[in-house]
């Protein structure tokens, strides 16, 4: 008798109550991307300052890492059918109300905090359904299913339909349909079952609440101890939290950068940004068929390398075009290369190199610390150091705006890429060729599938969750999926 056939990765749409909570998945994720290009759109819109952009960029950090710690506590506690319908309301009626005062800065920036905090609500309870909704034989397709949603829905909303719908229509209308997704994926929630919420200890939410922070700041204590005594696990946090950054420093300066150094509308920081998502999309395709038989380390430090060297070359896009076109005028052979040596060729060729470094210093890294960390440890450190990487990365984006209005975008990049190659050859010079070796798994070990360690690593953040709530052990079979966050994804890449 011949075996069942593996069941599909799209197998478990097939499961009507998981379909819908996926499409809410989808427009939620889509739209939360779309939002982040818009907003920056009009923010620089209005002040024509870097500082504001990265100030927006904080309001949509800061309330995930203040408020994701007790978010469980009231998640478990609540019906989350309730949570996932009431947080995608309220979502899109702030999203509404920013389009009715985009001219007021100080209301968009608090609108969207209010958008944040519900976030940090919706992500652990729309992570905590899936187990109810499906089962166990299904997990590991559901989840892999939404790791990959997270992801395509950066490219599609932000690089793509964002870009398009505000050049079409303007950015009040990108708002209005961004509501209109929230409200619609409300819609999809309310079809959902209702969950038994857990019944209230004595102490209640509010303790709850103590007992999750100061599990939090245990579980802090403990992970800065591990990366202190594992040098390996410094490096790798220092990778993640490098690329982190990145994403945040490109996204505050995108569009003063498409202004004053390429002189575009700062709507069309697309030309950079499209290109990066494909770069990124193709490293990853590549890292997926051929890692395997690469040292990662290497692989790790050479895009380093490759992305300082496509940023730094990117803050000279606008001399070396000149230059070419110069050259063009005396020199037949130049000249042959046409359209080539404009600056917008120069430009988008750089960004998709730029992004595929990006993915071949990310998923390496993230594979690696998933490989390092012990079985027995590896949720409570994991989610300390997605804290950390977050965390590192406020710094670099609270600085970037002001310095970029002082000495422009193009000085901030050549910084930005100066730092990156730094750590680069650093890296080389402190890992010995020993410890390399070491580092890269024995012939005989199955070879890690960064796609793989992606939907790995989702399960071991959820588990991470559940111990900081109630300090009881998880089985690890729920995903924790989250919303947009640029300045790490907890550790996955954007793409």
């Amino acid at each position: 008798m011949i075996g069942a056939p593996e069941p599909s990765g799209l197998g478990v749409l097939t499961n009507r109550r998981f379909l819908l909570l996926w499409l809410s998945q989808l427009s939620t994720q889509v739209g939360g991307n779309m939002v982040l290009y818009g907003l920056t759109i009009l923010v620089y819109g209005l002040t024509t300052s870097n500082s504001a952009v990265s100030l927006l960029i904080l309001t949509f950090l800061v309330p995930s890492v203040v408020f994701s710690a007790v978010a469980g506590v009231y998640v478990d506690r609540i019906d989350r059918r309730l949570i996932l319908v009431s947080t995608n309301l309220g979502r899109g009626i702030a999203i509404l109300a920013i389009a009715f005062v985009s001219g007021q800065l100080w209301l968009i920036y608090v609108l969207n905090i209010a958008v944040s905090t519900a976030t940090t609500l919706f992500a652990p309870a729309e992570a905590a359904m899936i187990p109810f909704l499906v089962d166990r034989e299904q997990l590991l397709q559901a989840n892999g299913l939404f790791t990959f949603t997270l992801n395509a829905a950066f490219a599609i909303g932000f690089a793509l339909l964002g870009p398009l719908v505000v050049n079409l229509a303007g950015s009040t209308a990108l708002l209005v349909l961004v509501a209109a997704l929230y409200f619609v994926a409300a819609v999809f929630c309310f079809t959902l079952p209702q969950t038994e919420p857990e019944a209230l200890p004595q102490e209640g939410a509010l303790g709850g609440t103590e007992r999750a922070v100061a599990a939090l700041v245990d579980e802090l204590r403990e992970g800065l101890t591990y990366i202190h005594s594992n040098p390996r696990i410094f490096w790798s946090l220092t990778y993640l939290a490098v690329t982190a950054s990145l994403i945040g420093v490109l996204g505050a300066m995108g569009p003063g950068f498409a202004t004053k150094a390429l002189g575009l509308r700062e709507q069309d920081f697309v030309v950079v940004i499209l290109p990066l998502a494909v770069g990124i999309v193709s490293g990853i395709l590549v890292l997926n068929a051929y890692g395997r038989f690469l040292p990662r380390r290497r692989v790790i430090e050479g895009g380093l390398l490759t992305l300082s060297g496509a940023l730094l070359v990117i803050s000279l896009a606008g001399p070396l075009s000149r230059f070419l076109t110069d050259a063009s005028v005396h020199h037949q052979s130049v000249a042959q290369l046409g359209p080539l040596v404009s600056l917008l060729s120069i430009v988008v060729v750089l960004a998709f190199v730029a992004g595929g470094a990006y993915a071949f210093v990310a998923i390496p890294a993230q594979t690696q610390l998933q490989e390092e960390l012990p079985e027995e440890v590896r949720g409570r450190v994991f989610g300390v150091l997605n804290m950390l990487v977050s965390i590192s990365s406020f710094l670099p984006i609270v600085v970037v705006g002001p310095v970029a209005d002082l000495v422009g975008t193009p000085a901030v990049l050549v910084a930005a890429a100066l730092i990156v190659g730094a750590i680069g050859v650093g890296s080389m010079i402190v890992v010995t060729p020993d410890r390399v070796a070491a580092a890269t798994p024995p012939a005989h070990v199955a070879p890690v599938d960064p796609i793989s360690i992606t939907i790995g690593h989702a399960r071991d953040d959820r588990a991470h969750r559940s111990r900081a709530v109630d300090g009881s052990p998880a089985d690890g079979t729920a995903a924790g999926i989250r919303e947009p966050d640029l300045a790490s994804r907890r550790g996955e890449p954007p793409a």
